[in-house]
């Protein structure tokens, strides 16, 4: 993926974490219309469904609908289908559904929507690994997984700021999505594995999902217009 075809606006997905359509709404006013890209996550699509979609896209809007798929091969493929009609422009599985999961999701897609595979939750740490019997480092495991990702066909992979840079130069092609994304001084809440735009871009994310520090702000807008601001000096 080429950084340079992406605005810095649009290389700032704001996650619309909030419980109810009145509160996206809210959120969005908020926003004042400023970001380009925005992600309607489990929260917000369980509780409003097609309507959280729409209230995006009819803002002119893009959707990144984060639902991290993760069942047997067909009762993904069929999901995807589904989700293919609602007109988001990124959807999530899970890479530890394994290949045949993926390669069944990505023909489903049929390019409609860019598929990104989610390596590991950015709330886990190598401890956890161990308990789930993972071998290897954070690092490894990732990497593995984006490298399964991509010879499934997948578009691209979510992981943290602190894997992104093995990531990029193993699979150079893939699409990098980065959470835990947290300009410096924000609290990191549940994080484990964060990092400050400017670094995450850096390291070869070509976009980043911002929410708590965004949605939390005194002033949205302003927040929203200061990460964009370092994502496009960090991008220089």
């Amino acid at each position: 993926m080429s950084a340079g075809a992406i605005s810095a606006r649009e290389r700032v997905i704001v996650a619309l974490d909030v419980p109810d359509l009145k509160a996206a709404g809210d959120f969005l006013d908020r926003l004042e219309g400023q970001p380009a890209f925005y992600k309607v996550g489990l929260e917000l699509f369980v509780a409003e469904g097609v309507r959280a979609i729409e209230a995006v896209r009819g803002r002119g809007g893009k959707v990144f609908l984060d639902l991290k798929l993760h069942d047997i091969p067909e009762t993904v493929a069929r999901a995807v289908s589904s989700a293919m009609a609602l007109g988001a422009e990124l959807l999530t599985l899970h890479t530890a559904g394994g290949l045949a999961m993926m390669k069944r999701a990505a023909q489903a897609a049929q390019g409609r929507a860019k598929l990104l595979g989610v390596t590991v939750l950015t709330s886990l740490a190598e401890g956890d690994l161990r308990a789930d019997g993972i071998a290897g480092s954070m690092r490894e495991a990732v990497v593995r997984r984006a490298q399964l990702a991509s010879q499934a066909g997948i578009a691209g992979v979510v992981c943290s700021p602190q894997e992104v840079a093995d990531v990029r130069h193993a699979c150079p092609s893939l699409l990098l999505v980065v959470p835990g994304v947290r300009p410096a001084g924000a609290d990191v809440g549940d994080q484990k594995r964060v990092a400050t735009p400017a670094s995450a871009i850096a390291a070869g994310a070509d976009y980043l999902v911002v929410g708590r520090p965004i949605r939390d702000a005194a002033n949205p807008a302003a927040a929203f217009a200061a990460v964009v601001a370092e994502v496009a000096a960090a991008g220089k």
